[in-house]
């Protein structure tokens, strides 16, 4: 059908081809029709299987609409460039920028001389005469030029259609083809700076639309992991960019005092953009954009910001570039022009608009922020300006019958005045401060005085504050008992701002009335604001030490009760360490040491003997880091704590949890003990690790690790011989290796770099995943020891790995374990941060991914979790090789009938699911089947969902979905991924999904209506229940696509639905959830 309704229209043009002139309206005509044709099935069918005629077609089409355009006949220009247009948005929808279709690639060179010639097609009028008039201005010129512009207006003519046309093209152009940018700079970038005087104002807006195109396909993108790929093409993109900057800049000077709103809010738009990709880039054209020109000054910034006969937006707009230019342009560059920039500025503040208002005060903070910074020394003399910017901003603080917005904002300004040129206020500084605590006391205005209060106790200025300190302390107070969070959290950083900068200076009546209503802050409910406090809290302790001895008690007693939460987050450890360090650090201190490490090792001490660890295993390792932090603070007594732990760890009569804490305290403390413990913790770490107790064996290998790393020489040779020597305690000692590399430092590693490497590569083949897997993570951190040097070594371990041994069989086969746990250690070189490794591995990643045609399942398991580590923390690393690995990850996903056997086991339900995971075991009555490469295709699964999240753009969607739709009827698990990834695409990109969508459905049906058999297991009934819920969460995301219910098959569930009582209830449950989301569409049955 889909070739039958593109037969007629292609048939009709290719057979019409170039017909007299006098035939061209109905050539027109059926131009026009066949576009839509185009765009309407092409919707349809592209990613249909097989592919849709879009393609197929384009090579015949896209001439005859070329030859079209030299036509004289405006009207038929328009449709061909909207032809081109929608030919090279062909997959405009699935993401952007969009990529162009490969049949149309050919074509892009004509298509864009067509473009370049018909944006500046205006045969009637002369734009040589307005180069004229600008040079000879007068007074009266915006009045000439409206004149000139009335005289040459025709309501017959047609050409800004072609030209609005051309100009929406060039931006499909530019979107569709990143990878032409740079002959876009040449080619394209001129002739639309020059076309900026396009006097149609519709057609001129679309040029800069086509020309902010150009300006965003050029920004690097952003982030430390992506600025990184192909830095040279980047540059010469921006090289290329900075040199059209005084072109765009000559081109718009006449612009930015247009009449037109819509011509200059163009204007604003395109330089924003431009002063975000190069910052800096507009600094030596202030005198313009500030003033107009450089030889006689007129209106720019100024003249918008000025401008009342109009509506307000243009004000805003200029209020808007210009904090863009303040953050963006160095300070210097605005130092001649504020005398002329900041009257209007003011007279925008006081504006009774209030978002004009709003706005303008923004404005202003931003100018105080930038042109006064704290952290340099001030090269511009405030004196001339702070009157002027106070008083404005006083005005409009003092104001009660101001909108919220506009105090809120007004509070802010204020407080980067003082805190910024608060010494230069003078006598007005007192009067100021007591407003800012005026506004601290109202409901409405305190959270913006506790922000303010704090950017004032932060400055470095140190500004007295002892006016306002004894009222402002007990309404902070009154804040941290309040339900709103917001409140509590700024109160707490304002409170910290203020022991940070004032100390001695604050009352201490005053404190204890914050001090007492700490204790209820600390606990679990609120981590962020137990962080937050416990900051405070040691801040307090080392500002004001005799502050904290009434509220120490319930303190230390909150803290402790915190310190034993599971789930202690590092900030919060930090800063409990942090406080208790600052207990101790005083002098004389607040809590004695000796009595600290007793309050926190009382739980663990008091336990019974044979009562098993008790607490979480994680609360250990947090008392272990207070243990050590303590230590750290008083250095003279970590020798001693370290005897005791020692003795604690090696006494028989030691319980299990005082062994644990012991073990994991003196992986922290050793490393600041000294050389006189560790004599004596090789012995016992060794015997420990023989223990019954699987806490102590990992308490033991870990300390063994740790404390090794803080003396190399004396422990790692001693690691490494017990390694070789006992073979039974090899994944402990690995375990501790894998530690020793972790806390070294890597200068300290080097002269081991070879025997550890060694050592290493002769366990890769162990029969023990686990112990591989360890392995695999000390070469990985061995690997970073010296990068240049190690990781090429990888490509000879896999070449090896793949050709040991002897004959064919060995050749194919060779030592599978080996190069497994070679790629799984790459997977440990990848992290979410930055790392000098980092453009090293990326040189080598295609190496390693060709193991994904390895023909161990193990290795290409490896293979793609290593890849999809990748692709979740460093897409960058793989980006330039998707074309090749997708056809690879794509085969993994298949279901591969080779791999699927069946077995005997002793019990076993002969009705359970078919693909699933049994153990092989030969005997019993029972049949079941196992699927060998079940593990490895969902690994492939997974990667796919990770390259929807984050390589969106380099996928065939089409390709992608034809997978997800074989993924909806495989394994259980791997039906959760394909629902989960089925209702991202639907959100990501609706249409290919709609095309499609009566085929999704079918999967999703079996699946919702499927019923699990009668005497089934608990766990069965479970799985079943949640797989219907994810399916039920797709159909909910397919049916937020605009038009999904016009699919019969579609509204058949749909009314299946409503009609089944369990599938409805389903569904109304899923669809509340999704509408407390506040960016989920709401979904409709209908």
């Amino acid at each position: 059908m889909v070739g039958g309704a593109w037969g007629g229209p292609l048939r009709r043009l290719a057979s019409m081809g170039m017909k007299p002139l006098e035939r061209r309206g109905r050539a027109g005509l059926s131009l026009r029709g066949a576009g839509r044709t185009l765009i309407s099935t092409n919707h349809r069918a592209e990613c249909s299987d097989p592919p849709g005629p879009a393609g197929a077609h384009l090579d015949r089409l896209v001439p005859l609409v070329e030859d079209f355009c030299n036509l004289d006949d405006d009207e038929l220009r328009e449709s061909c460039f909207q032809a081109f247009e929608a030919f090279l948005r062909n997959k405009a929808f699935l993401i952007l920028p969009y990529r162009c279709p490969k049949e149309m690639g050919p074509h892009v060179p004509s298509v864009t001389s067509l473009c370049l010639q018909y944006v500046k097609h205006d045969p009637n009028y002369n734009y040589d005469s307005d180069e004229d008039e600008e040079q000879m201005e007068t007074e009266d010129s915006q009045f000439s030029e409206q004149e000139s512009e009335d005289e040459y207006s025709d309501d017959d003519d047609m050409s800004w259609k072609v030209r609005r046309a051309a100009a929406k093209c060039i931006t499909a152009l530019i979107g569709s083809r990143p990878d032409l940018l740079p002959d876009f700079h040449c080619t394209l970038a001129p002739v639309l700076i020059r076309r900026f005087k396009e006097r149609e104002e519709n057609v001129k807006a679309d040029i800069f639309t086509a020309y902010i195109m150009l300006l965003r396909q050029t920004r690097p993108p952003k982030g430390w992991l992506e600025a990184m790929e192909e830095p040279t093409q980047t540059s010469s993109n921006l090289h290329m960019l900075r040199g059209q900057v005084p072109l765009v800049i000559k081109a718009l000077q006449q612009q930015l005092k247009d009449r037109s709103l819509r011509a200059r809010q163009g204007c604003f738009n395109l330089l924003t953009e431009l002063a975000g990709i190069l910052p800096g880039s507009l600094a030596e054209h202030m005198p313009v954009l500030v003033s107009g020109r450089l030889d006689r000054p007129q209106p720019g910034i100024i003249f918008s910001l000025a401008d009342r006969s109009s509506s307000s937006t243009i004000r805003m707009d200029a209020l808007a570039f210009l904090q863009g230019l303040l953050d963006t342009e160095p300070a210097e560059a605005f130092h001649p022009h504020l005398p002329t920039l900041l009257p209007p500025v003011i007279a925008c503040v006081a504006d009774p608009f209030y978002k004009i208002a709003a706005e303008a005060l923004l404005v202003l903070q931003e100018l105080v922020r930038a042109l006064w910074p704290l952290d340099r020394p001030r090269t511009l003399d405030p004196k001339p300006y702070i009157g002027e910017m106070s008083a404005a901003t006083l005005a409009r603080l003092r104001a009660t019958d101001l909108d919220q917005e506009v105090k809120e904002r007004a509070i802010s300004c204020m407080g980067h005045l003082v805190g910024h040129l608060g010494d230069w206020l003078g006598d007005d500084l007192e009067p100021t401060l007591l407003l800012l605590l005026d506004r601290l006391r109202n409901e409405i205005t305190r959270l913006s005085a506790i922000k303010a209060l704090t950017l004032v106790a932060v400055s470095p200025l140190q500004l007295d504050l002892k006016p306002i300190l004894a009222e402002a302390l007990p309404i902070l107070a009154s804040f941290l008992r309040k339900n709103q969070r917001a409140l509590r959290l700024a109160t707490l950083a304002a409170l910290d701002a203020l022991a940070q900068s004032q100390g001695l200076s604050l009352p201490p009546s005053a404190m204890q009335a914050v001090l007492a209503e700490l204790p209820a802050l600390i606990n679990e409910s609120d981590m962020h604001v137990a962080q937050l406090a416990v900051d405070f809290l040691a801040t307090v302790t080392q500002a004001q030490p005799a502050s904290l001895v009434e509220v120490s008690g319930p303190v230390l007693s909150e803290l402790l009760r915190l310190l034993h939460s599971p789930l202690l987050p590092a900030g919060v450890l930090a800063a409990a360490e942090g406080f208790l360090q600052a207990l101790v650090g005083t002098r004389p201190p607040c809590v004695d040491y000796a009595k600290l490490i007793s309050l926190l090792t009382a739980p663990v001490y008091d336990q019974a003997v044979d009562g098993g660890p008790g607490l979480h295993k994680q609360v250990f390792h947090s008392l272990a880091r207070c243990v050590a932090a303590l230590s750290a603070a008083c250095p003279q007594e970590a020798a001693s704590t370290a005897n005791r732990l020692v003795c604690d760890a090696r006494s028989p009569h030691s319980s299990t949890g005082v062994k644990v804490l012991a073990f994991l305290s003196l992986a922290e403390v050793g490393q600041v003990a000294g050389p006189g413990p560790q004599r004596e913790l090789k012995a016992v770490l060794l015997e420990a690790l023989g223990s019954p107790s699987e806490d102590v064996r990992a308490a033991a290998s870990y300390a063994l690790g740790r404390v090794g790393a803080g003396s190399l020489p004396d422990f790692l040779p001693f690691l490494l011989e017990q390694i070789e020597a006992e073979p039974r305690r090899q994944y402990l000692l690995l375990q501790s290796l894998r530690e020793a590399l972790g806390a070294a430092q890597p200068d300290s590693l080097k002269p081991y770099a070879e025997d550890i490497w060694a050592l290493l590569f002769q366990r890769c083949e162990g029969t023990e995943e686990g112990t591989r897997g360890v392995v695999a993570e000390c070469i990985g951190k061995l690997v970073l020891v010296n990068p240049p040097f190690l990781l090429p070594r990888f490509r000879k371990q896999l070449a090896a790995g793949r050709h040991t041994g002897v004959g064919k069989a060995a050749q194919l086969g060779g030592r599978p374990h080996t190069r497994s746990t070679v790629i799984t250690a790459v997977k440990f070189l990848i992290s979410d941060q930055p790392h000098p490794i980092d453009p090293l591995l990326k040189s080598f990643i295609r190496e390693f991914m060709e193991s994904l045609q390895d023909p161990d399942l193990n290795v290409r398991r490896a293979t793609l979790a290593f890849f999809n580590s990748a692709v979740h923390n460093k897409p960058s690393l793989i980006r330039d090789l998707l074309d090749d690995i997708l056809p690879l990850l794509y085969q993994e996903t298949k279901i591969r009938r080779d791999l699927i056997r069946e077995v005997r086991s002793r019990t076993g339900d002969p009705g359970e699911d078919a693909t699933s995971h049994a153990s092989l075991v030969e005997m019993g009555p029972f049949k079941h089947t196992v699927d060998d490469g079940l593990d490895v295709r969902k690994a492939a699964f997974e990667c796919m969902y990770s390259l929807l999240e984050s390589c969106l753009g380099q996928l065939d969607i089409c390709e992608f979905l034809n997978h997800v739709e074989d993924g909806l009827k495989d394994h259980y698990d791997i039906r959760m991924l394909t629902f989960i990834m089925l209702a991202r695409l639907a959100t990501l990109c609706p249409a290919p999904v709609l095309q499609r969508v009566d085929r999704l459905i079918e999967p999703l049906r079996a699946t919702c209506t499927a019923k699990v058999k009668a005497g089934s297991v608990k766990q069965e009934f479970e799985k079943q229940d949640e797989l219907k819920r994810s399916a039920m969460r797709a159909v909910a995301a397919l049916l937020t696509i605009p038009e999904v219910g016009k699919s019969p098959i579609m509204a058949d569930f749909s009314s299946q639905i409503r009609s089944n009582p369990e599938l409805d209830a389903l569904f109304e449950s899923i669809q509340k959830d999704s509408a407390s989301a506040p960016s989920t569409d709401s979904m409709e049955l209908s």
